[in-house]
């Protein structure tokens, strides 16, 4: 069921985060000194790009099913970069 309503949640918990949204908006910029807010985006797309920003790239961890940050230059993170998956979505 989707009520179609809108609300606007500010979540540092990324399991939550992740969890709640349906679509996202990144925000871009320099902290402190000039942020842009890109459109509305799909929970995919926007978490890629966020997650390209800072050059991270998340996995899924095949027992616990929680999301795991790939270590930097591990095979697995080298693997995602190049084919533009930062985030997954239900890959369990």
């Amino acid at each position: 069921m989707h009520a179609k309503k809108t609300a606007f949640v500010v979540e540092h918990d990324f399991i939550m985060a992740t969890y709640l949204a349906d679509r996202v908006i990144v925000f871009d910029g320099e902290p402190s000194v000039h942020a842009t807010a890109r459109k509305p985006q799909s929970l995919q797309e926007g978490m890629n790009r966020f997650l390209k920003m800072l050059e991270i790239t998340f996995r899924r961890d095949s027992e616990s099913y929680r999301p795991r940050i790939n270590k930097k230059d591990s095979m697995k993170d080298i693997e995602q970069k190049k084919s533009g998956q930062f985030f997954f979505l239900d890959e369990a």
